[in-house]
């Protein structure tokens, strides 16, 4: 990965009870963009590798997703700083021994500050897509720097150099930009993603609604499995989109723009736990009260917003 310096250093600010990080992604929309950023995550060179040379992702795909989520997520939600650092290394000291060559003969490492914080990137990025698309109301432009400032307070966490992070919300857009359009790759790890004759153990269950959602039933049965797809693919970036050809129509932006608007309109009844079968067994996250609960045990199965790991 081609690394950029910055000559400021990004301001964090506080994580914690009434921050915006913890509201974000406290709440199971936040994992809806969790697909595309995963996707994402493998297209980058190292990363990719890292997962296809060094993971059990492709034995049990949705085991490790749910095993790592309620990990990360327990980074943010913490009773201090402390905490959180020590939760965040031990993220981190799970990567020393990922590292080796990649298909193209480029040797990478998962510690390398680059690959790793692109990783987090594509969760902050994650986060600020999901309260754009599938809140009714979207945070102003204070809210979205004060959103990116508490994301580099958990980058931090982790305890890596700083020298990848961008200082600004501005800069940390054209830098997501810059990646997408120049760096990312359809590594082999994100081919067997995206093929489901590959990988038919990574086919998504049918999106099963409970009763609260009602009034998406009818857009989702009519869709059928389209809806899995408009839900990953309208998420992307329209940049990744063009690059690799992903297949998006006018009448795929307009499926995607009307499932958006619904979701919106279901804020009770999001509030209420409609979606929070989206969390994984053991995720940190907030109730309807903004309380910080852990999600119950349920049968093991992939939801069509969990993200891939890092």
């Amino acid at each position: 990965m081609t690394g950029r310096r910055y000559r400021d250093v990004a301001v964090g600010a506080p994580i914690g009870p009434g921050s915006l990080l913890w509201a974000t992604a406290g709440d199971p929309r936040s994992l809806l963009p969790g697909s595309a950023a995963g996707i994402m995550q493998l297209m980058l060179p190292g990363l990719g590798a890292g997962v296809t040379d060094h993971s059990a992702f492709f034995d049990d795909p949705f085991g490790r997703i749910n095993r790592s989520i309620p990990v990360i997520w327990g980074s943010i939600f913490t009773a201090d700083d402390d905490e959180g650092g020590t939760r965040g290394r031990a993220i981190r000291d799970l990567h020393p021994d990922i590292k080796g060559t990649d298909d193209q003969g480029r040797r990478y490492h998962a510690l390398d500050p680059d690959v790793f914080w692109w990783a987090h990137a594509t969760f902050t990025w994650e986060l600020l897509r999901a309260r754009q698309l599938y809140w009714p109301i979207p945070l102003r432009r204070g809210q979205q720097e004060q959103l990116y400032a508490e994301t580099v307070t958990w980058y931090r966490r982790y305890g890596l150099s700083d020298r990848p992070v961008p200082p600004t919300l501005d800069a940390f857009r054209d830098r997501f930009e810059e990646v997408c359009r120049t760096e990312l790759e359809l590594t082999p790890a994100a081919q067997w993603v995206l093929d489901p004759r590959a990988n038919p153990e990574a086919a998504p269950a049918p999106l099963r609604l409970p009763p609260a959602l009602a009034p998406l039933r009818g857009v989702v049965d009519h869709l059928g499995g389209e809806a899995l797809r408009l839900l990953v693919f309208g998420a992307m970036p329209d940049s990744v989109r063009r690059r690799f050809g992903f297949p998006w129509s006018p009448a795929d932006r307009a499926g995607f723009v009307g499932l958006c608007g619904l979701l919106r309109t279901l804020e009770p009844a999001v509030r209420r736990g409609a979606l929070d079968g989206l969390w994984p067994e053991g995720t940190p996250h907030l109730d309807g009260r903004g309380r910080r609960v852990t999600a119950p045990s349920r049968p093991a199965r992939a939801t069509a917003g969990a993200p891939t790991p890092a």
